[in-house]
């Protein structure tokens, strides 16, 4: 087989290889435009399972690699004054020029063909993909090979705001990967910093456009840059300068990173391969390891006897799983950094953590396995942030206590609210006794009622529980009293209007469809149906405001009169306040319409006229959609930070951060934890306290969620459909002897315990 690479870079040379490797009769040339020692960029990451998988596909060059590493464990953080060291994190880094001329000397001995000093044409591109019977595309994130087939590969070019620097230092760093934040009257300016050589450094220099004009760096050149910066990190350079190998470059090295995905990876014989088809951040340090298990996989596909079509199929469907793993975990990293001014207000430790675990490849426990002194240590400070104290033994944060108003809850653990759709009429029954009698005896802190409906005609479906009538308000104090009088949880009532999204079937027949028979009427802020199947809502007038506005309160006394920790009003998923916020469903052009403050009128009102009821010392919340994924045309995360602020300018006490279900057309981005992120930016940014639900199923989710500030309490909904007690067998797990079970479960919580510490005894044996 005839290859040609166009790009000698990591994924080139190391594609090279791997085919020689696999059968060394192939005709490899790699064709680069540089001259062979040329290098612009200073140190390469490499994980130890990259590592790995390089030292199986070719023990030679990984064993050259190894050779020249600089290899460090821990991690340290200089911010606000402070130093703080972590360790366990297991990288290695190398000179990029170093890694190239191994992989060079590599290539040579296996027979490939290097031409340097070629500037590739497309004239050439296309002369290649006739002679060749592969071309492989390693020519980087400015590829000109995929500009030339770009109808083809429908490349997605996502230039970040940030602005970076890469630059060197003879400076020592060899000790830690080091990361230093520094404040400027114009921001934050920070540098990433790891050695790779044993005389120099990577140290790139990384801020905010808005920081970077205020420290004049738009009116500066390369040189006038570094001796700001050395002037800015002088007390940790000790001397040495900042160097700067890109002169290529014409005016200033600052760049934007740009995040590159490709709809296709192939065109013919022609394939992407590294950065060409895909970036990642380089705060996570994975773009050279996609580049080289492109390389691996492809290599080893394209000798096992198929057609070529079917193994670019495959090419294209395996690596493109591991690229948007790896893609997800550097954008959540890179908007950790974008998004910085977000965390600048935490506490030393709590920001180390937070820049551990930014990008959920990191996770509270497997921080403990890292390391475990520090974690530990971290817990007890935010044991005694919490409760004044410091505590005897380690406390996960999840199981610290927390405070709203008057309410005390022993934990972070939310039982979400959760339709069940088996109510008669609106009346809870015995079935709801159990239901959340059990998970109130569970362990959790806060127990969530499901959306409890204000009256006949606000229910989402026949199957909903309401609180208009004596019975339901019996029925619910019955409840109320029973999670009170059997356990130390809290219960919260969730008070809400299905609106436009009212009379349809229950939840395990057709989801938000209409009834078969015996629909009643309903509305809405404007004429808007869910669905072209749906009803056609009446569109509100000032009198149905005042009377729904009427149903509230009546709702609101007699959830005071049963009781009830916390009161809720649900304000998303397209129900009727919902309706008034979203643009999508909002079309009114009277004071209720239009702006979003004028979107945000009604339920503002009627947010006020409960909270003006409700007891003083009860806390309340309110559940949004921070989002409605629909982008611009929707609610957008940057509007639900200004919802969330008109909310606790009215006196809300946390906010229960949702995402979409406010039309069909949308298209959300599912994933562990996925709305937790609009659940960080809304605590942080508009500085009110913040329930985090979705997708939210282990203890290290909470546990991570709750240290690193990006809510303040964790709801889960399937997991507590699954296990009532999940939050004991938690406790369990995680060792919490000091935390009593109910003490009808005392036994089992013990038997439990013993069984776990013998399965992890066996564990150790095997």
């Amino acid at each position: 087989m005839k290859v040609i690479c166009v790009g000698g870079g990591p994924a080139g040379l190391y594609f090279a290889i791997s085919m020689k490797l696999q059968d060394p009769s192939h005709d490899v040339t790699v064709v680069e435009r540089n001259r062979s020692d040329d290098t612009f960029g200073w140190g390469v990451v490499l994980s130890d399972d990259v590592m790995n998988r390089m030292a199986e596909n070719d023990p030679v060059s990984a064993e050259a690699i190894r050779g020249r590493f600089a290899h460090w464990d821990d991690l340290t953080i200089h911010f606000k004054g402070e130093s703080i060291t972590s360790g366990g994190h297991g990288f290695s880094g190398i000179g990029r020029k170093q890694l190239l001329l191994i992989l060079q000397d590599r290539a040579r001995e296996l027979g490939v063909k290097l031409e340097f000093q070629s500037e590739v044409t497309p004239e050439d591109i296309e002369r290649f993909q006739k002679e060749a019977d592969l071309v492989i595309a390693a020519d980087g994130l400015n590829s000109k090979v995929r500009a030339l087939y770009a109808d083809t590969f429908q490349p997605d070019i996502d230039n970040r705001p940030n602005k970076f620097m890469w630059l060197g230092t003879h400076q020592n760093f060899k000790d830690a990967f080091t990361f230093i934040f520094e404040q400027t009257e114009h921001g934050w300016i920070w540098a990433h910093c790891y050695q790779f050589d044993a005389e120099t450094s990577t140290f790139i220099v990384e801020c905010s456009e808005e920081t970077w004009k205020g420290l004049g760096f738009d009116k500066t050149d390369t040189d006038g840059t570094i001796e700001i910066c050395e002037r800015i990190f002088a007390r940790y350079l000790d001397g040495n300068s900042l160097m700067n190998n890109a002169k290529h470059l014409r005016g200033n090295a600052w760049i934007n990173f740009p995040r590159v995905t490709c709809g296709k990876w192939y065109h013919d014989n022609v394939i992407l391969m590294g950065d060409s088809a895909h970036t990642a951040h380089f705060s996570i340090g994975s773009g050279t390891r996609l580049a080289v298990e492109d390389a691996i996989d492809l290599a080893r596909m394209l000798h096992d006897g198929r057609p070529l079509n079917e193994v670019l199929e495959e090419y294209q469907e395996t690596r493109g799983l591991e690229v948007i793993r790896l893609q997800s975990s550097a954008r959540n990293s890179m908007t950790w950094f974008e998004d910085l001014d977000r965390y600048t207000d935490q506490e030393p430790m709590q920001f180390m953590y937070s820049l551990l675990t930014r990008s959920q490849r990191v996770s509270h426990e497997n921080l403990r396995l890292r390391d475990k002194i520090w974690l530990e240590e971290l817990e007890s400070w935010f044991a005694e942030k919490a409760t004044g104290f410091k505590p005897k033994s380690p406390l996960p944060p999840m199981f610290t206590p927390f405070q709203l108003r008057g309410m005390d809850l022993k934990n972070r653990v939310v039982v979400s609210a959760m339709c069940m759709y088996s109510a008669k009429d609106g009346l809870p029954s015995d079935w709801h006794l159990v239901h959340y009698g059990s998970r109130a005896m569970g362990g959790a802190g806060l127990i969530m009622t499901e959306m409890t409906n204000i009256s006949q005609d606000a229910r989402i479906s026949p199957g909903c529980t309401g609180i208009y009538n004596d019975q339901h308000e019996a029925a619910w104090k019955r409840i109320v009293d029973f999670v009170h009088g059997s356990s130390d949880a809290k219960i919260g009532l969730q008070l809400g209007h299905a609106g436009p999204k009212g009379s349809t079937q229950l939840g395990w027949e057709v989801m938000d469809a209409p009834l078969k028979e015996g629909n009643w009427p309903i509305y809405a802020a404007s004429d808007v149906p869910w669905s072209p199947e749906n009803q056609t809502p009446r569109a509100m007038t000032r009198e149905d405001m005042d009377r729904v506005k009427a149903d509230y309160l009546a709702a609101t006394e007699r959830a005071i009169r049963c009781g009830f920790d916390l009161l809720e009003l649900h304000c998303a998923h397209g129900y009727l306040l919902s309706s008034f916020i979203t643009p999508l469903m909002n079309k009114r052009s009277d004071e209720y319409g239009g702006s979003l403050e004028n979107r945000l009128r009604y339920p503002l009102e009627v947010f006020n006229a409960i909270r003006a009821l409700w007891p003083e010392d009860r806390p309340m919340s309110v559940r949004v959609s921070s989002t409605d994924w629909m982008g611009d045309l929707g609610i957008t995360p940057e509007e639900s930070v200004e919802i969330a602020k008109a909310f606790k300018a009215a006196g809300v006490d946390i906010v229960d951060v949702s995402a979409g279900q406010t039309s069909r057309e949308a298209k959300p981005v599912y994933g562990r934890m996925f709305q937790t992120p609009m659940s960080d930016r809304i605590r942080n940014e508009a500085g009110v306290a913040t329930m985090a639900v979705g997708n939210i199923y282990e203890t290290d989710h909470v546990n991570s969620i709750i240290m690193a500030g990006r809510a303040d309490l964790c709801c889960l909904a399937r997991p507590h459909l699954a296990d009532p007690y999940w939050t004991l067998h938690a406790m369990a797990e995680l060792g919490m002897k000091d935390i009593p079970w109910p003490r009808q479960y005392e036994a089992g919580g013990a038997q439990l315990e013993r069984n776990l510490a013998k399965a992890a005894e066996m564990a150790l044996v095997v």
